[in-house]
C-alpha cells in the first residue's frame, strides 16, 4: 500500500521545512501539501522528481516502492540482530539495523521494533559508552511519537521522558507528561467486559490477566521508589517497604528471584556484607532457574515468554557488576561471593 502521505511528511520534518515552504517551491498552495500530508489527495505526477529533490530523496522511496515488511520478517530480522550482537559485537548490528531502516523508512512496525531491541540489548550487553548510541536512538523515538499507532506513540513519548529525566531535562520531561492525552474511558476494561457478556472468556482472561501484571508491576515500582525515599528520609520505614515489596512478589506467582529485589537494595545501601550475602546465595541461582508463566491460574493465556533467557542474562550482568562495580566495593574481599558468582556462572 502506497504511503506517500507519511513519507512527505516524514521527509519535510527531518529536514525542519513548513508546508508553506513545499507548497511555494513547488507552485502549489499551502491547502495542497497539506492535503498530500493527509492522504485525501496525491501530488501530480508531474511534480514527484521535484518533490523527491526537494525533500532529498528517490522516487522508489517517495513512492513507497519498497514494501513494508510482515510481522514475521520483522521478528526474524530482529532475532538475527540479537545473534549478530553475540556472534560479532553490538556495533556491527547497529550498524545493520541502520541499513534496515535506511530501506524501509516509513515502516513504523520495524523501526519500532528495531529500536526497542537496541534500546534493550544496550543494557542486557553492557554495551560501552552507551551514549553514543543512544544519541542516534533519540531521533527516531521523537518520529515514532507522530505515529499514527498508538502503542508505537505511547512507548516512543514514554521514551522520550526517560531521555529527558536521565539528562536532567525535566522542564522537557514534564512538558511531555502533560501533553499526554487523559481519558476517563478504560478501553481495555471495557473490552474484557464486552468479551464476558459474550461468553468469549478465553479473550476476557487476557484483558485480566495483563491487567493484574500490569499493576503488579506499578506496585513493584511504588514500593522500590518508596523505599528510596525511606532511605533518605526515614530508614525505619524503609524494611516495611521491602517486606511488603517481597509479599506482593510472592503473592502473585512472579519469578522468585525478583521477591528479593527491594531486600537487596536494603542491605547494600547499609552496605551489610552479611545480609547481602544471604540474599545473593538465593537470588543468583534463582534467576537462573526457569520460570513459565502459563503455570500459573493468575497467566495461563499469557503468550509464549523469553523470561528464562532475559533472567539467566540478567544473572551474569549482576555477577560482573558485583565484581566490578563501586557500588558493591564492600564485597570485593569476600571469597564466598567470588565463589558463588562462579557456580552461577557455570551454570
Amino acid at each position: 500500500m502506497v504511503k506517500i502521505n507519511q513519507i512527505i511528511r516524514t521527509k519535510r520534518k527531518e529536514l525542519s521545512l513548513t508546508q508553506e515552504q513545499i507548497a511555494e517551491s513547488l507552485g502549489v498552495s499551502a491547502s495542497a501539501v497539506n492535503k498530500w500530508e493527509k492522504g485525501s489527495t496525491y501530488p501530480d505526477i508531474t511534480l514527484l522528481p521535484a518533490l523527491a529533490r526537494l525533500l532529498k530523496t528517490d522516487l522508489n522511496t517517495l513512492l513507497s516502492f519498497h514494501d513494508d515488511l510482515t510481522d514475521s520478517e520483522i521478528e526474524t530480522f530482529v532475532n538475527e540482530l540479537d545473534h549478530m550482537v553475540q556472534e560479532q559485537d553490538y556495533q556491527s548490528a547497529f550498524q545493520a539495523a541502520m541499513d534496515k531502516i535506511h530501506a524501509y523508512p516509513t515502516c513504523d512496525n520495524l523501526i519500532y521494533a528495531i529500536i526497542i531491541y537496541l534500546e534493550g540489548a544496550l543494557f542486557l550487553y553492557t554495551v560501552p559508552e552507551p551514549e553514543q548510541y543512544r544519541e542516534i536512538l533519540q531521533p527516531f523515538y521523537e518520529r515514532l511519537a507522530v505515529s499514527e499507532i498508538a502503542e508505537i506513540k505511547d512507548m516512543a513519548v514514554s521514551m522520550l521522558i526517560s531521555y529527558a529525566c536521565n539528562n536532567g531535562a525535566f522542564a522537557k520531561a514534564e512538558e511531555l507528561i502533560q501533553g499526554l492525552p487523559s481519558s476517563s474511558i478504560d478501553k481495555e476494561e471495557r473490552l474484557a467486559i464486552l468479551y464476558q457478556q459474550q461468553k468469549q472468556y478465553q479473550d476476557a482472561e487476557k484483558i485480566w490477566e495483563h491487567r493484574i501484571r500490569h499493576g503488579v508491576t506499578a506496585i513493584q515500582t511504588a514500593l522500590m521508589n518508596l523505599l528510596e525515599i525511606a532511605l533518605l528520609e526515614n530508614e525505619n520505614d524503609a524494611e516495611f517497604f521491602a517486606d511488603t515489596y517481597e509479599a506482593v512478589t510472592r503473592q502473585f506467582c512472579l519469578p522468585e528471584w525478583m521477591s528479593y529485589n527491594a531486600h537487596l537494595q536494603l542491605a547494600i545501601e547499609k552496605k551489610d556484607k552479611a545480609a547481602s550475602m544471604a540474599i545473593l546465595q538465593k537470588m543468583l541461582p534463582a534467576m537462573k532457574q526457569d520460570w513459565n508463566p502459563q503455570d500459573y491460574r493468575l497467566y495461563r493465556n499469557t503468550e509464549y515468554s523469553n523470561a528464562a533467557f532475559l533472567t539467566g542474562s540478567l544473572a551474569d550482568i549482576l555477577c560482573d557488576e558485583l565484581l566490578s562495580d563501586k557500588e558493591y566495593a564492600f564485597l570485593s574481599d569476600c571469597t564466598e561471593l567470588k565463589t558463588l558468582i562462579k557456580q552461577v556462572k557455570g551454570q
